[in-house]
């Protein structure tokens, strides 16, 4: 008998909520530069900087999503910044996890699917260390405080993020 499984895990429901919230804002920008060819994704270059920036965004989006989603209340039970309070009452011994590449493998295994490795997206094009240096601190001087993109793209004003996007790979061009 096959029963459709209709609860999924509280934690899985988060991901709709980062997507909604951070991911799908950053790709709807980047895809109106690549629509408009203002953007090209073949470049190793821009991607490399795609990579850079869209990453860091949406790790504050990210930290973001989960603070918030900390504090809500879950009817009956409280936040989980309160049921986390006072610690977790079953804890695994660590010997007992796998290693992250045998949980990967035991995943392929059993699921008959593989996870998606982590790879790099676009590759550092800098010969030294100070050629990256000297073009983030150009980049920090334009744009200081970089939350302030992700705020406005999650907004839908996606033109301060596309503004720094290409200020970013412009000065990156520049300095390698």
């Amino acid at each position: 008998m096959f029963l459709p499984h209709i609860q999924n895990h509280i934690v899985e429901r988060i991901w709709p909520e980062i997507n909604s919230r951070v991911n799908y804002h950053l790709k709807k920008a980047l895809l109106e530069l690549v629509d408009q060819e203002s953007l090209n994704m073949n470049d190793s270059l821009a991607r490399y900087c795609v990579s850079c920036l869209t990453g860091q965004l949406c790790q504050i989006g990210l930290t973001r999503v989960v603070e918030s989603w900390n504090a809500h209340r879950i009817p009956g039970k409280g936040t989980p910044n309160d049921l986390a309070g006072s610690g977790c009452p079953k804890k695994i011994p660590q010997e007992l996890l796998p290693h992250s590449v045998e949980a990967a493998e035991l995943y392929r295994q059993q699921l008959g699917s593989s996870l998606t490795p982590q790879s790099t997206f676009g590759v550092d094009p800098f010969l030294t260390e100070e050629e990256k240096l000297l073009a983030e601190n150009q980049f920090a001087e334009k744009y200081s405080e970089i939350s302030e993109l992700l705020c406005r793209a999650v907004n839908n004003d996606f033109k301060p993020y596309k503004e720094a996007l290409l200020f970013l790979i412009i000065t990156t061009r520049r300095n390698v």
